[in-house]
């Protein structure tokens, strides 16, 4: 099968398109690959990240949809040419933390091409346990731009920070993958929106998405804004994902008993915070990675009944992984870039 693999990190001259054996699904299933959205991981594992090893040769790709190519025997309630979407976290489904519905505290849990193979190619092996239903009004590629922000974004927002209706939360980079989703997701839930973005017309597509309050952050300084806007008590939840270039003024944007729900650092993991802020204010950090496999089903039925949409900028063909990954990089998308592989 053509896949894209990375096999040294570097620029994105090291992704390359080769052919490589299909996958075993052994006791999965296979997919046949129709999309595959990008986001800042596949970035961190193409780049590489200080301290962290991946395990290269490694095929990139979270956010998956497709069609079912193969199945056991034994399968109910999935027939092959059925589409899916392919939740992209793989636990044991068995251990306590799994049970309890917290998928990513399992020992084995892992993430579809982080450590192990993912979905920038024709086929993709994974767990029957994974799939889920595509939603008819959806495309591939609108599919494919669901999975791992939104499950990111809920987790952060209603598992950890546990936002509540009324409440104040400053979400950083609105017009990304994961920002975008968090809007949709902190409006659902009734909360007053906050949103940093890098240009009009991402600000406008952010008020579209539901942000009641937009910062261009390139033009202002966002704690000076926040403050303002909220007559200097600050934010109840602050959705951090952005790092060293705001992680600072993100801890001072907080009100009292504030919480800070953090899922990355894009710009840089070092940060300074000011302990007695922490302490003084009763304020809470927090940290977040993806979700459970049921919080996932949760969404999809909110995309199901259309409260909860995909925001996808642009479609390419996976032979032009190296230009989405440089406009990921460039920060021109609003939304998801996907990849078209059928």
């Amino acid at each position: 099968m053509k896949a894209i693999v990375v096999e040294k990190h570097g620029g994105t001259e090291e992704l390359h398109m080769k052919d490589v054996p299909s996958p075993d699904p052994g006791g999965g299933a296979l997919i046949r690959v129709h999309a595959v959205a990008l986001n800042h991981l596949d970035l961190w594992v193409r780049r590489g990240v200080p301290g962290h090893k991946f395990p290269l040769p490694l095929i990139p790709g979270s956010e998956v949809s497709g069609v079912i190519e193969a199945l056991p025997p034994e399968t109910t309630g999935w027939k092959v040419g059925d589409p899916v979407v392919v939740s992209p976290g793989l636990s044991c489904g068995t251990c306590s933390a799994c049970l309890a519905g917290r998928d990513p505290l399992c020992s084995a849990f892992e993430i579809l091409g982080e450590t192990r193979n993912g979905g920038c190619a024709e086929f993709l092996a994974v767990p029957v346990r994974n799939l889920l239903a595509k939603p008819e009004a959806l495309s591939f590629a609108e599919a494919a731009a669901i999975p791992l922000d939104f499950l990111t974004a809920w987790h952060m927002l209603i598992s950890r920070a546990e936002l509540r209706p009324g409440e104040t939360v400053l979400i950083h980079a609105g017009g990304s993958g994961v920002g975008s989703a968090g809007i949709q997701i902190a409006k659902l839930w009734g909360a007053r929106i906050i949103t940093t973005v890098g240009s009009p017309e991402k600000e406008t597509r952010a008020r579209e998405l539901g942000a009641d309050e937009v910062i261009q952050y390139r033009q202002v300084d966002f704690l000076q804004e926040v403050k303002r806007l909220t007559a200097r008590r600050g934010a109840d939840v602050v959705f951090e994902h952005v790092g060293a270039e705001t992680f600072e003024r993100s801890v001072r944007s907080l009100a009292r008993g504030g919480r800070l729900v953090t899922c990355g650092a894009t710009t840089g993991a070092e940060v300074t915070i000011n302990v007695r802020l922490i302490f003084f204010k009763l304020l809470s950090i927090l940290g977040s990675t993806m979700g459970s496999l049921a919080e996932l089903h949760e969404i999809m039925k909110l995309v199901e009944q259309k409260r909860l949409r995909a925001v996808v900028d642009r479609v390419l063909p996976l032979g032009e992984i190296a230009t989405a990954h440089e406009l990921l990089e460039s920060r021109q998308i609003f939304g998801k870039v996907v990849l078209q592989v059928v």
